[in-house]
């Protein structure tokens, strides 16, 4: 069952109370903060920031979680302090006059300080009492340790003296924050605080290839779990985040829901629905292919859709972007005012891999977008190799994935290359891989646009002409000749051909019909004769029948009536309707 200390944390179980800090990101590696009641160790060269995480934890201790704190300074001022924390919007003046917060600037000189067996820290604690008691403070801040034993090279009287400050500060119950300079080989300068601490933070500031990176590790924690790997942090105006990436994993969802590429022709490739919701797109191709004016597409169909956008452009200012976007009737200006859009412009080369990390994962958060554009990813091999530049954008893939973002990623390919390199080695990572290159023929070079890969989604496999126009991106049904796939001024003269071609075939079909059917009348016609000459000499020779047949009628009564003239007696044969009969002539 889940309770409430008054450390205002929620603990799950028995065991450890923890304090948050309010720094972003560091109570989550630490799964709730630094150990209540416990001194903290925080260890760091010059610079890495140790002093400005032990204000921000009275910061956002008072102003947060109702806490007052004291912060005893050993190296600067009051003034000093209130001035350097103001850049990073802290009003310590403030907090100071509502007895928030209290400082302390003890002063120590070295010189004054004699060894004898009876040094102790008396004087000390009763000032440490004194100013705990005038604001009831929960939390303390000691900056910085050596300075407080600088003039004690006894080894034996420092370890006392730690051991008896850390009991001092646990039996008073304050969650504390020591601060303390790196040594040569080890934590700290005595290379004896890391083990009386309850907790050690080490702060690191290091530079590589020119580049500075701040990276934030926890050393030990007893009593509890925690994250151990290396964290990238940042300092900016808003103060200390901390960013614990590195431990997200496979856990993400899988939605279904399709969104539009921003070209009809791209989404019917890809199965007529776009992409899945929060899946990662890798577009890739060589230098002038289209592939940013793709990622422009892909955003203004979500902004379209009412979805914030994110836009992070490694080579082009936001100007430049909207300006060159609007030769393919692409306006995001709009957008950016309407709040739907923002573009962070910064070359690779200001910051490190991890800070680069940190601050894109601190934008998203902030803005909270639907979808993100990353141009191009190629360009953070300039501040890392391969491996650690591969390792910084499976840590940004996995946050995207869990945040259910769906992310265009552009990829700038050699022309030497491979077709199928992703160049920074995470095409394995991607739902979605499109390819566009430029291929050359007839002494033009044309673009072609093809799916490599569609997690999920059946897509197509056929190569596509990719031309931008000033109505946007076209993509056209590749052409298949006899010598392969055609483009541009190419398939214009090929399709002109064939066009010629299949007009000479129409007219010559049209030719052929013409004729039939002028034999088909000639047919007719003569068919018609002969049937006419038939029918007329058919009655000749029936009326030529009839004539003889009616003379033979005639001929054959005319010989009865000459018998019956001269009385014959003997039988006349006549012939009626073609038969012959007998007749006497003899006359009554």
């Amino acid at each position: 069952m889940t309770k409430t200390n008054r450390r205002n944390h929620p603990n799950h179980a028995p065991g450890l109370q923890k304090e948050q800090t309010g720094i972003s990101g560091f109570d989550e590696i630490t799964g709730g903060g630094l150990p209540a009641g416990r001194p903290t160790l925080v260890c760091g060269s010059a610079g890495a920031g140790k002093t400005l995480f032990a204000m921000e934890f009275l910061v956002r201790g008072a102003t947060t979680f109702d806490e007052p704190g004291v912060f005893i300074s050993f190296e600067e001022t009051d003034e000093e302090l209130a001035t350097n924390v103001a850049s990073l919007g802290f009003d310590i003046k403030q907090l100071v006059a509502d007895k928030k917060l209290l400082l302390e600037y003890v002063f120590i000189e070295r010189s004054e300080i004699e060894e004898t067996g009876d040094y102790d820290l008396e004087g000390l604690f009763l000032r440490l009492e004194h100013a705990i008691n005038q604001i009831g403070a929960r939390r303390i801040v000691l900056d910085t340790l050596e300075a407080l034993f600088s003039g004690l090279p006894n080894e034996a009287i420092i370890r006392a003296e730690l051991r008896r400050l850390f009991r001092w500060l646990k039996e008073k119950n304050l969650t504390a924050v020591i601060t303390c300079e790196r040594g040569e080989g080890t934590l700290t300068r005595y290379g004896l605080e890391e083990y009386v601490a309850d907790c050690v933070i080490l702060l690191d500031n290091r530079v590589e290839n020119q580049i500075s990176t701040r990276r934030l590790r926890i050393i030990k924690y007893r009593g509890t779990s925690h994250g151990t790997n290396e964290y990238p942090f940042f300092i900016d105006e808003h103060g200390f985040a901390v960013l614990p990436i590195t431990s997200l994993g496979l856990t993400h969802k899988a939605p279904t829901q399709r969104v539009s590429t921003g070209s009809a022709r791209l989404d019917t490739m890809l199965g007529g629905k776009g992409f899945y919701r929060g899946s990662s797109i890798l577009v890739s191709g060589t230098a002038g292919t289209g592939k940013s004016t793709i990622a422009a597409h892909f955003v203004n169909a979500a902004c379209r859709r009412g979805e914030r956008a994110l836009f992070f452009a490694f080579e082009e200012s936001q100007d430049q972007i909207i300006r060159n976007m609007r030769s393919v009737g692409i306006d995001l200006e709009k957008y950016v005012k309407q709040g739907l859009l923002q573009f962070h412009n910064s070359r690779p080369s200001n910051f490190g891999l991890e800070v680069h990390l940190a601050l894109i994962h601190k934008a998203i958060v902030k803005y909270e977008p639907q979808v993100v554009v990353i141009d191009p990813i190629t360009n953070f091999l300039a501040v890392g190799d391969a491996s650690a530049t591969k390792s910084m954008l499976t840590r940004l893939i996995d946050f995207l994935k869990l945040k259910d973002i769906t992310a265009m990623f552009t990829s700038l390919t050699g022309s030497a290359s491979e077709v199928e390199d992703s160049v920074v080695g995470v095409s394995s990572l991607m739902d979605a891989w499109i390819l566009v290159k430029n291929v050359e023929s007839n002494g033009e070079r044309n673009r072609g646009l093809y799916v490599l890969k569609a997690r999920g989604i059946a897509h197509s496999n056929q190569v596509r002409e990719f031309r931008l126009t000033e109505k946007g991106m076209e993509l056209i049904d590749a052409y298949v000749g006899s010598d392969g796939v055609v483009m541009g001024s190419a398939r214009a003269a090929q399709t002109a051909r064939e066009a010629a071609s299949r007009i000479e075939r129409d007219d010559m079909q049209r030719r052929k019909h013409r004729d039939l059917q002028r034999k088909q009348e000639i047919y007719e016609a003569q068919a018609l004769a002969l049937k006419n000459q038939y029918e007329s000499e058919r009655d000749a020779i029936l009326r030529e029948l009839e004539e003889a047949q009616h003379r033979e009628v005639v001929a054959a009564n005319e010989r009865v009536q000459m018998a019956r003239l001269r009385h014959a007696d003997i039988e006349v044969e006549v012939e009626e309707n073609g038969a012959r009969k007998s007749r006497k002539g003899n006359v009554r």
